[in-house]
């Protein structure tokens, strides 16, 4: 019973550590793709523990970066991880030098349904805004989908989220 329970979380380990490689591997083709170079770097940008939690969003695991090539600032990334109904998708958002949203991507998206909210055109709502733009709100400034409500809620607080977070970090001189 013991080695199998022991199997049980080894195989867990190995399958949460090839899924973390694969969402970076989506991660860096989107930010290749979206600035057009595949001679990119990642600067990680590390939050001390003590402001990370008065954040809403987690900084860490190598998820918060500057994007930069050839020496030239290019932006920067955040990778999260969200809720669906039953399980998590994780997510790419891209950032210009004052921290207004150019790109948002889902990653990798882990339910039979709701998937829809990968699609460009409702991603679309939150590119051009920032800490200093109005909260976002599901069904009011951002459209819902039938058969994916679970998710785009999901989606809409933790965009929220991340704005805020990125708005306590400048505040910190962090950024």
């Amino acid at each position: 019973m013991k080695i199998s329970f022991s199997l049980f979380f080894v195989a867990l380990f190995l399958v949460a550590f090839a899924d973390q490689g694969n969402v970076i591997r989506k991660a860096d083709k989107e930010i290749a793709k979206f600035y057009g170079t595949e001679n990119f770097s990642k600067e990680i940008i590390s939050v001390p523990k003590d402001l990370n939690d008065k954040t809403l969003s987690e900084f860490g695991k190598e998820n918060f970066f500057k994007i930069s090539s050839g020496g030239k600032f290019l932006g920067y990334g955040y990778i999260g991880n969200a809720p669906s109904k039953t399980a998590t998708f994780d997510y790419l958002v891209l950032f210009d030098r004052n921290f207004v949203i150019t790109k948002s991507k889902v990653l990798i998206y882990r339910e039979e349904y709701g998937g829809e909210i990968g699609s460009k055109r409702w991603l679309q709502q939150f590119e051009g805004k920032s800490s200093a733009s109005q909260e976002f709100v599901y069904n009011k400034n951002i459209i819902p989908i039938s058969g994916a409500t679970i998710s785009v809620r999901s989606m809409t607080t933790e965009m929220n989220a991340l704005l805020k977070s990125i708005a306590i970090l400048q505040k910190s001189n962090i950024l």
